[in-house]
């Protein structure tokens, strides 16, 4: 199986592969906000549902990147710059692409950008009760660092590049 990081066109196939990924991010986002106590049921927030019908104007400004097994989407982040950091916003592996080191790809990806455009580290915030996230972002040497986030229990960390 080949693995690839590609920048995706946000048009055609590339688009409908990042709104359905979205989809799956935002749905169990919100589900598990819903659980924790931090959202209530219901719609949707328009911002997010904006997203996913039109990633292109959504993310206009920002990179989105594509993981790629044998041709085929199963993961995806938005980076966008942040002060002199790279932000890393919407990282998602699709249960298809999960434990095949896509998420991995997508962050080791996401520092060769950043160190291309002259970030001086990553950063990103992250539910706390997402717990292999934050072991996958620890394995990554992100360290958690004074929050940017007003929304409790998002955790934010950063890495030095």
């Amino acid at each position: 199986m080949s693995l690839s990081i590609r920048p995706a066109r946000l048009e055609g196939a590339d688009g409908r592969a990042v709104a359905a990924m979205l989809t799956a991010y935002h749905a169990q986002t919100e589900g598990e906000k819903i659980a924790h106590g931090v959202a209530e049921p219901g719609d949707l927030p328009e911002r997010y549902a904006a997203e996913v019908s039109d990633p292109a104007a959504s993310f206009a400004g920002a990179e989105v990147v594509l993981a790629d097994r044998d041709g085929e989407a199963i993961g995806m982040a938005v980076l966008h710059g942040s002060e002199s950091d790279l932000e890393i916003k919407r990282l998602w592996v699709a249960l298809r692409g999960r434990r095949t080191g896509a998420g991995t790809a997508l962050m080791a990806d996401a520092a060769t950008r950043g160190r291309a455009a002259g970030a001086i580290g990553l950063r990103l915030s992250v539910w706390d009760w997402r717990m292999e996230a934050l072991a996958l972002y620890a394995r990554q040497g992100f360290a958690r660092v004074p929050s940017w986030e007003s929304r409790e229990r998002l955790v934010c960390l950063r890495r030095e590049l």
